[in-house]
């Protein structure tokens, strides 16, 4: 009874005690409770962005090139594909873009979308309309060099872009190690970033820059931290942009690849730069030049037949090569000549050839002054770190000479180290030698191809080669010589440069032609004059560099690489369509106005032309564009796509 008591008296506290228990998990529950309920109002309160971020990842996406919206990435790339000439999936796969790669295309092209300019060849278009119509793929991602491979497309263009957080979101098909959101908040509530992670965010975001104000690229924290907070969203490839879930190893790994950019684009310039000079120490391309009468000729002319201009005068020779035109310089009786050249051995042998003529300048040699009293320095140096080489003061130089031109003009880009000459070390007033250049365009025919040869080889046809020559000749400019006999239009100015005043900005152009047949270039018909018709197979370009009579008072000269003058080493330039157009001048017989406007049906009167030559993403190389169209006698417009040439 005793042991029957003492259980139920057990019983009754063990009861009482798993009561008292329930009792305080219940005011445990009930505090938890009212600090949810509490957090729940703070949250509400004061964190409204968290709520914004929900509905932004519910945000229609705009399209890069229009006004279309979509609910969904996928959508969005598709129509950009199909419309817009677009493809960002293969192009994030053919040029193997990572998470910012992506990220910086997107913004880069929202960017120049609201110049007006087209994201791939870079041309500037007058409308949006026109830009549409202009829009066009890559001709080839070989050796393409990435123009939005620069910090400042990280920070987005549009402040609220939904496009950056979810480009990767609908790819199907592809196991690219993509973590889902939800997987990363979960992942980020659990594990802490470490020190060295929130060091990495900040030095990254530090770096990030917001969008444009007045034309630049400026600093604002509060772009900084949206910039992060998108990345924080994103994950692409497996790859966390700056948040929680990404491994600190990751993050420093990206983040030292992006300081390294800056420097491996320097390393490239400089090995471009280096066999670029070291091409210039061939004894063989220093003779070709100096053979082109045309061109030593010119130079010589305006140096020795200008007295007033030379005599007593500091000079300074921009890529003084052999030191040809410093010996000129020296001739016409200049009190200094200071010849700059890059390369290491033609410095040496244009000081060389200095001496050996008794012009080489005690300056240079470091000889006694009684044994070199000549006129002429030779510095070893690229202009742009003459500084480091020479003392030479600013705005000392009288006369700025320089053989700076490639083919087309502009391919080596030597002009811009002449204008940055020109702005640190000539006098004001000084001259230029050449002080203009001009490019000139004309429509070639058939004769300007490789077609007639093989038509006839030794009595044999190989017309089939010749249509494949002209075919690949559509993909890249060829630098060879037209006879004049074989233009076909009438000759426009594409482009003047006054190297005075010209600023570095304007080496990159667009021009616009027109270009009427010629009427001694069309096949004759043995009706009537009006009936002549010719075909156009493409365009070409020259340049003509002038000694105007601004300095050269006593003998202005002109060089010039017309296909109209004596040949020179630069030949012309030539950009081959795609399929030659038909050209006539009046009403043409048998043409009923029903055909394609540049076919024998119904030839062209004029052809329209906007050409763009910019420098290239690759160091000393230039990109060229050509758009085409063809007006017919009725009006009628015929266009066809923009063609890319490049010349690296």
């Amino acid at each position: 009874m005793a042991t029957d008591y003492k259980q139920e008296e057990n019983g009754v506290v063990a009861l009482r005690k798993e009561r008292e228990e329930d009792d305080i998990d219940l005011d445990l529950d009930e505090e938890e409770d009212e600090e949810e309920q509490q957090n729940w109002e703070d949250w509400n309160e004061e964190d409204d962005e968290v709520g914004d971020d929900e509905n932004f990842y519910d945000s229609e996406m705009l399209c890069l090139f229009c006004d279309s919206l979509y609910t969904c990435s996928n959508l969005l790339f598709q129509h950009c594909a199909s419309s817009h000439h677009f493809d960002f999936n293969a192009i994030k796969k053919i040029l193997s873009l990572d998470f910012y790669g992506c990220f910086k295309l997107i913004n880069y092209i929202r960017f120049q979308v609201s110049e007006k300019t087209c994201w791939c060849c870079r041309i500037t278009c007058e409308s949006k309309q026109e830009l549409q119509h202009h829009l066009h793929e890559v001709a080839s991602f070989e050796n393409y060099k990435l123009p939005w491979d620069d910090d400042k497309y990280l920070t987005p263009f549009m402040e609220e872009d939904p496009l950056l957080y979810s480009f990767g979101d609908d790819e199907e098909g592809e196991d690219d190690g993509y973590v889902p959101e939800k997987v990363l908040r979960d992942v980020g509530s659990s594990e802490k970033v470490s020190n060295d992670d929130n060091c990495a965010i900040e030095q990254f975001s530090s770096k990030l820059k917001s969008p444009l104000e007045n034309g630049e690229w400026s600093s604002s924290p509060e772009s900084d931290i949206k910039t992060a907070n998108l990345l924080e969203k994103s994950t692409v490839n497996g790859f966390v942009g700056a948040g929680e879930g990404a491994s600190s190893h990751q993050k420093v790994k990206d983040r030292q690849l992006s300081l390294s950019s800056a420097e491996v684009a320097a390393n490239e310039i400089k090995d471009i730069n280096k066999n670029y000079f070291g091409s210039y120490s061939s004894f063989g391309i220093h003779r070709e030049m100096i053979s082109d009468k045309v061109r030593t000729d010119a130079y010589r002319r305006a140096i020795l037949e200008n007295p007033s201009l030379l005599k007593g005068a500091v000079v300074m020779d921009v890529g003084c090569g052999t030191g040809i035109l410093s010996l000129f310089a020296a001739q016409a009786r200049a009190s200094r000549v200071i010849a700059v050249e890059a390369s290491k051995k033609m410095a040496s042998v244009a000081a060389q050839v200095a001496k050996d003529n008794g012009l080489l300048s005690s300056e240079s040699s470091g000889e006694a002054k009684h044994l070199c009293t000549g006129k002429i320095e030779v510095v070893q140096a690229m202009v742009e770190e003459l500084e480091n080489a020479k003392r030479i003061k600013p705005e000392s130089v009288d006369v700025l000479l320089s053989e700076w031109m490639g083919y087309c003009l502009l391919y080596e880009s030597m002009l811009s180290s002449v204008l940055y000459a020109r702005d640190k070390w000539l006098k004001p007033g000084g001259a230029i030698l050449p002080d203009t250049a001009t490019i000139f365009v004309a429509g070639f025919g058939r004769g300007g191809t490789s077609l007639p040869f093989w038509e006839n080889v030794y009595g044999f046809n190989m017309s089939c080669i010749g249509k494949e020559v002209v075919e690949d000749a559509a993909q890249l400019p060829l630098v060879d010589t037209i006879d004049g006999c074989d233009i076909v239009t009438e000759t426009q100015v594409l482009q003047s440069f006054d190297l005075v005043t010209m600023k570095h900005q304007e080496m990159d152009f667009t021009g616009k032609v027109e270009l009427a047949p010629k009427s001694d270039a069309l096949d004759d018909d043995p009706a009537e004059l009006s009936s002549k018709m010719g075909k156009c197979h493409g365009l070409v370009l020259w340049f003509e560099t002038g000694f105007t009579k601004r300095f050269c008072r006593e003998m202005p000269t002109i060089l010039s690489t017309s296909p109209n003058t004596p040949k020179t080493h630069w030949s012309q330039t030539i950009l081959t369509f795609k399929e030659p157009i038909t050209m006539g001048k009046g009403k043409q017989v048998g043409s009923d106005g029903s055909g394609a406007v540049g076919s024998d049906a119904c030839p062209a009167g004029r052809i329209q032309s906007r050409i763009s030559i910019v420098r290239g993403a690759q160091h000393r190389s230039i990109d060229i564009s050509m758009e085409i169209s063809a007006i017919g006698p009725d009006g009628r417009r015929r266009s066809w796509p923009v063609q890319m040439f490049k010349m690296e």
